[in-house]
């Protein structure tokens, strides 16, 4: 009678790794979902879609200033495999989410904006901001917007713009630095104790200008203030030239969900006439948009 021969079961992290496209022995990490570990995201979560993890974090490559990117450079970035992250571009260029150059490099394709447009007019915050950004922005005539925390970084969600005083071009979707904007600063200042540690811990304070604020002792005092005052005033230590206030955007039960701002040119106009003239309008644009949430 002919021996059978038993088939050896596989580890299950074995076939894990080569499901995900993963080489032996190396475990499933959640890299680029650092954003997903802090959304409370769990390895363990039997109802989290890892392919799909994979794809946004692909498409959160391409930045301002990576607008182009070969399919190597996107595996550093996101520290993803090359397989995988090929997969990824091969699938998001037949839905036509990303471009293919012929210099092989990959780009975001015009598709991609959907997203934003769904995001603006289906979400009751933007929706609300736009008409009070505006109305603020003609009174003042200066810049203003609102914007969320997301992750480490500033997310712009409205915005209503006179005239250019930053080198960079802000719009919405642009994301800035949450620990030397005025923005970021009022967002940081409502965050749980635990939450504010946990991200005074794991952000690297870069000096941008001389008067950064790079001592996560120091910038914990200013927002205490912050928090106190009711208010974030930034002078020059994102940009030279600019200077910003903002306050808060509660709820009726005041919670902070947002924060809004104006910003000027420093040589146009000093801390005090900021706090005088600039302060007590926003309060009022942020009263009447807390409302209407």
């Amino acid at each position: 009678m002919p021996q059978r021969t038993l088939k050896k079961e596989s580890n299950p992290e074995t076939r894990k790794t080569e499901r995900f496209g993963l080489p032996p022995g190396e475990s499933i990490r959640r890299k680029g979902p650092q954003d997903v570990r802090r959304s409370g995201g769990s390895p363990n979560d039997p109802d989290f879609m890892m392919s799909l993890a994979r794809g946004l974090s692909v498409m959160q490559a391409f930045s301002r200033d990576t607008p182009r990117l070969t399919s190597s450079q996107v595996s550093k970035r996101t520290g993803l495999s090359r397989a995988a992250v090929r997969r990824c571009l091969h699938t998001l260029r037949l839905l036509g989410f990303v471009d293919l150059e012929e210099s092989n490099e990959f780009s975001l394709a015009q598709r991609v904006l959907t997203f934003s447009h769904a995001y603006t007019s289906s979400n009751r915050l933007p929706r609300a901001a736009q008409p009070i950004l505006e109305k603020l922005s003609s009174l003042l005539e200066e810049s203003c917007s609102v914007a969320t925390l997301v992750d480490d970084d500033l997310i712009y969600v409205a915005r209503a713009q006179v005239s250019r005083i930053m080198t960079v071009d802000l719009a919405i979707g642009s994301r800035l630095p949450a620990y030397c904007t005025s923005m970021g600063r009022v967002l940081l200042a409502h965050l749980p104790q635990e939450q504010l540690d946990e991200y005074l811990r794991r952000v690297v304070l870069r000096r941008h200008t001389s008067r950064t604020i790079v001592s996560a002792s120091k910038l914990r005092k200013v927002l205490e203030k912050v928090r106190t005052d009711g208010f974030a005033m930034v002078d020059q230590e994102l940009e030279e030239g600019l200077r910003s206030v903002a306050v808060p955007v509660s709820t009726a039960g005041g919670q902070v969900l947002a924060a809004m701002n104006v910003g000027t040119h420093a040589q146009r106009m000093p801390v005090e006439a900021v706090k005088s003239r600039f302060l007590p309008r926003l309060l009022a644009a942020a009263k009447t948009l807390s409302l209407a949430l």
